[in-house]
């Protein structure tokens, strides 16, 4: 890609970092104490970028609104919180993707709809060297993805113009938002996607199948 960015920013859940597999063990905890079945992996993981009411939604059959809901969600965020990093790990090549950048002098942040209260523990955790340069939450903001609001927030933190920076996400919601921000988008195909999703629906400027395709789309 040429010129470089100035900037790559990512999405958290199932662009940075796989947290499909706490999802996954607390979801099934969940149903275990109801004394329902646990469900298929790939079923959890397809909805994980969804976030917390999705999972609900899934495992329990109910919407938001809908007695009972709220004690599940409750529920279900706090076994969340009590094990945010005993599975969750960076995708394969993240940490040398980081690394390359920070040796080419490019910052790199996050923009996740994921609460800054569980968002920042599970980034402290992973020790990235050097931390991300924003950490940017729906904490921060009147407005989340899909609006650009947050994207544009982390480019003045880190002041960075946004037609310089690159957006990286795993949801058509992400690809909106890079791109109403005025900023290159990328689709992370390795992501959470449902089995009949195509990313190539979402209007993405470029679509890489795994990191180190991101890698070489950056740097070659």
């Amino acid at each position: 890609m040429s010129p470089p960015p100035l900037a790559v920013l990512f999405d958290l859940d199932g662009t940075l970092l796989d947290t499909a597999p706490d999802f996954a063990r607390v979801l099934n905890r969940m149903l275990a104490e109801h004394e329902l079945p646990a469900l298929p992996y790939h079923r959890i993981r397809a909805t994980v970028s969804h976030g917390a009411r999705a999972l609900v939604q899934l495992a329990f059959g109910i919407s938001d609104g809908e007695p009972g809901f709220d004690p599940l969600r409750a529920r279900l965020l706090a076994l969340y919180e009590a094990g945010l990093r005993e599975e969750t790990v960076p995708f394969e090549g993240i940490r040398v993707l980081l690394d390359t950048l920070a040796a080419r002098g490019i910052a790199w942040g996050v923009v996740t709809n994921k609460p800054h209260y569980l968002a920042a523990p599970l980034m402290a955790g992973m020790g990235f060297e050097p931390p991300a340069a924003v950490l940017v939450c729906p904490d921060h903001v009147s407005r989340t993805k899909p609006d650009p609001e947050p994207l544009l927030l982390a480019c003045r933190q880190i002041g960075c113009d946004p037609a310089k920076a690159i957006y990286v996400g795993d949801h058509a919601r992400d690809i909106e938002a890079g791109r109403r921000a005025g900023m290159v988008t990328v689709a992370a195909a390795w992501g959470y996607l449902a089995e009949d999703e195509s990313v190539l629906a979402w209007g993405a400027d470029h679509v890489v199948q795994d990191v180190a395709g991101l890698q070489s789309l950056l740097f070659t």
